[in-house]
């Protein structure tokens, strides 16, 4: 059984999170910007489907990109150098949200509820989160959000209508966050696509050991603007 949190509850420690299914911490509480950042700080996120309770959870182990440790296929690299996108940061973000919340082929539903794009968007007016757009033509064809603590950057969601969009938009990032002296993102949970990116599982005693000294670290002031140029890998 995992606790019910009400909104005056701290989290339990995140040892004592379920193994199966991985990473389930607590239920209930909130999701003010208090209790998200607080969640953050101690490697904890929301995750839940509609009509389902508010769920925390901090798995273990956890998937990680260490910046440095970005992978750029050949191909990639290319669209990068050539391709029709135009890369921006922290111009649309509720718009990134409601792409990330589109239904994809092969999932039902969407965990990005009306609370959660509500919730995101109080963090982003606050300059804790943050989102990445991809723009062909003044339209928007993919991108990813975040949130950012100190020196860390917690990612939650991404999309595309192009291809390669969010590719894209992800690996701008990861060169913008690497020039402000951020060394890892938080990805939460294992997939394919993020490995082929260079992402890797890490135990979650050495992920909460990076994002303790991260976060601790001083932030980058919103809004935030890439700089004027950006290296290609």
């Amino acid at each position: 059984m995992i606790p019910w949190l009400h909104s005056s509850d701290p989290f339990p420690p995140v040892e004592s999170a379920m193994a199966t299914p991985n990473g389930l911490l607590a239920a209930g509480a909130d999701l003010s910007p208090e209790r998200l950042l607080d969640a953050y700080r101690h490697g904890i996120f929301p995750w839940f489907g509609e009509g389902d309770p508010l769920l925390w959870w901090s798995p273990d182990p956890r998937m990680v990109l260490f910046v440095s440790e970005l992978h750029t296929s050949r191909s990639l690299r290319r669209v990068l150098r050539s391709g029709p996108f135009d890369v921006r940061i922290d111009t649309a973000f509720r718009d990134v949200m409601l792409g990330c919340a589109e239904r994809r082929a092969g999932h039902e539903g969407t965990w990005i509820t009306p609370e959660m794009l509500d919730a995101y968007t109080r963090l982003f007016e606050r300059g804790y989160a943050h989102s990445v757009e991809a723009w062909v033509d003044g339209d928007l064809v993919g991108g990813l959000y975040g949130v950012a603590i100190g020196r860390m950057f917690f990612g939650e969601s991404m999309f595309t209508r192009w291809t390669d969009a969010s590719k894209v938009a992800l690996v701008c990032l990861v060169r913008q966050l690497e020039r402000w002296g951020f060394t890892l993102i938080d990805c939460q949970m294992s997939t394919e696509h993020l490995a082929s990116l260079g992402a890797r599982e890490i135990p979650r005693a050495e992920f909460l050991s990076h994002v303790r000294r991260l976060t601790a670290e001083p932030g980058i002031p919103p809004p935030w603007r890439f700089d004027l140029a950006i290296p290609v890998p």
